[in-house]
C-alpha cells in the first residue's frame, strides 16, 4: 500500500493532474492502513478480529472529496459480510471511505467517520452506536467559547439534527439519519475518559417541554434589514429574494417580519453586496456585518412563550440586532454582534442553566448519593486536556 501511495505521488510530481477523485485515492490510505494496524493490534491481544475494507462495503455516489452513501446498496452488503463476521470475531473497518459501484474510491467529506459507523449501525442493526470523541458527550454550550456546560444526559433525534444544522460541531447532521431509520440509540462518548457515560440521541428522551437543552453560536453572520414602502408589495418582493438567494447558494439562518419589512441573517461573504443589488431597488437595505447567531435549542421552546422573553431579557446587555423562531418548534434564535457573543453566551447560561434540571443533564457521581437534597450540583465538564491514555484491556 506505501508502495501504491508512492506510486501516485511520483506521478503528481511528474506532472498528473490532480483531481478530486486522485485526491480521494490519496486520502484513502490513512483509513486503509490504521484499520489494517488496528485489527493487528486486536489480534496481538488474543482478540479474534477481521479488517474488512469499506470500499468493498460503502458503496457510493461518484461526487468526489463528498460521497453521498447509497443506503440500501450498503445495507445489503453489510448484512452479507459484516453481519455474518460479526458473529465470531471483531470486524475493524475504516470510516470517511467507500466506493461507487465500479469500485472507484471515493471519500465522504467532514463527518464522514461518523456516518460511516451509523451507517454500519443500522445495516447490521446494532444494539447502539457509539461516535468516541474529545468531550464528555453533548453540552449545553460549546466548551471553545463558554467553559463549564452541563452535559445531557439524553436528547431526541429531533433535537440534534437541529443543533447539527446549526453549527454544533459533536455530531454531523448527515451521522443521524441512518441511525433514525431504525430507531438504533447513538450514544457519544470521551475517548479520554472513557468512565463517563456519555449522551444517549434516542428517539423519546425524559425532557419537560419547552426545556432549553442546548446554546449554539455561529459567528461571521451579518443581519439584513429589508423596508419597503408599499407594505402590499412586500410578499412579492420576499418571494424574488428568496429565489435569488437559492440560485447563488446562499442559505437563510433567521427571518423576522416586522411593521417596516423584514429582517434576516445570513453568512457573511464578499459577494454579498452584489447579490443585494439585486433586489428591487424600491427596497430599502441596510445590513449590519460582524454579527453571529445564536440559538436557543429544545423540544418545544419556541412554544414556551416565557422562554422568548427569558431570552430576551438576558440579552438585553448585549444589544441584539434579530429576535426569530426557528423552521420547528425546536428552536429560537438571535442575532447578536460579533463583539458581544461571549457576554451573551454567558447570560443566556446564567438564564437557563443555573439550576439545570438533574434527570435531564448529568449528576456527578459524588454527589449522586444526594441527587434529592436541594444542594445537588449538576456536572459540568469540559474538554479534556490531559494527554491520552490508552485504558486497560478487558
Amino acid at each position: 500500500m506505501f508502495h501504491e501511495l508512492d506510486v501516485l505521488l511520483a506521478e503528481l510530481s511528474d506532472g498528473r493532474r490532480f483531481t478530486p477523485e486522485i485526491q480521494d485515492q490519496a486520502l484513502s490510505y490513512g483509513e486503509r492502513l490504521s484499520s489494517l494496524m488496528v485489527a493487528e493490534a486486536f489480534r496481538h491481544l488474543g482478540i479474534n478480529a477481521a479488517q474488512v475494507d469499506s470500499r468493498k462495503i460503502i458503496i457510493t455516489g461518484n461526487r468526489f472529496t463528498y460521497a453521498e452513501p447509497w443506503y440500501w446498496d450498503t445495507c445489503a452488503r453489510l448484512r452479507r459480510t459484516v453481519g455474518l463476521l460479526a458473529r465470531d470475531r471483531v470486524v475493524v473497518m475504516g470510516g470517511f471511505i467507500g466506493s461507487t459501484i465500479e469500485g472507484v474510491t471515493t471519500t465522504m467529506g467532514r463527518g464522514g467517520p461518523d456516518l460511516t459507523a451509523s451507517l454500519v449501525g443500522a445495516g447490521i442493526s446494532a444494539e447502539e452506536i457509539q461516535i468516541w470523541t474529545d468531550v464528555d458527550g453533548i453540552l449545553s454550550c460549546d466548551p471553545r467559547l463558554l467553559s463549564g456546560g452541563c452535559r445531557l444526559r439524553e436528547i431526541s433525534y429531533r433535537e440534534a439534527l437541529e443543533m447539527a444544522r446549526f453549527g454544533a460541531k459533536v455530531l454531523q447532521e448527515e451521522a443521524i439519519g441512518p441511525a433514525l431509520r431504525q430507531r438504533i440509540p447513538i450514544v457519544i462518548r470521551n475517548s479520554r475518559r472513557p468512565q463517563v457515560e456519555g449522551t444517549r440521541v434516542v428517539s423519546n428522551p425524559p425532557s419537560t417541554p419547552g426545556m432549553v437543552k442546548c446554546i449554539i453560536s455561529k459567528p461571521g453572520m451579518a443581519v439584513v434589514h429589508l423596508r419597503a414602502a408599499n407594505q402590499g408589495a412586500l410578499s412579492s418582493i420576499t418571494d424574488g429574494w428568496s429565489d435569488l438567494f437559492n440560485r447563488e447558494n446562499i442559505p437563510i439562518d433567521l427571518i423576522q417580519a416586522h411593521e417596516q419589512g423584514i429582517s434576516f441573517a445570513l453568512q457573511n461573504w464578499p459577494g454579498l453586496s452584489a447579490v443585494l443589488r439585486k433586489i428591487d431597488e424600491s427596497v430599502s437595505i441596510t445590513v449590519d456585518e460582524n454579527c453571529a447567531g445564536v440559538r436557543l435549542v429544545g423540544e418545544g421552546v419556541s412554544q414556551e412563550p416565557s422562554t422568548l422573553d427569558r431570552a430576551r431579557a438576558a440579552l438585553q446587555m448585549s444589544g441584539p440586532q434579530l429576535f426569530a423562531q426557528g423552521s420547528s418548534s425546536l428552536s429560537l434564535a438571535f442575532a447578536v454582534p460579533e463583539a458581544k457573543l461571549g457576554g451573551a453566551l454567558e447570560a443566556l447560561d446564567r438564564e437557563f442553566f443555573a439550576s439545570p434540571d438533574p434527570a435531564v443533564f448529568a449528576v456527578p457521581e459524588s454527589v449522586t448519593a444526594h441527587a434529592a437534597e436541594p444542594t445537588a450540583q449538576v456536572e459540568r465538564v469540559r474538554v479534556s486536556k490531559q494527554p491520552w491514555t490508552a485504558p486497560a484491556h478487558s
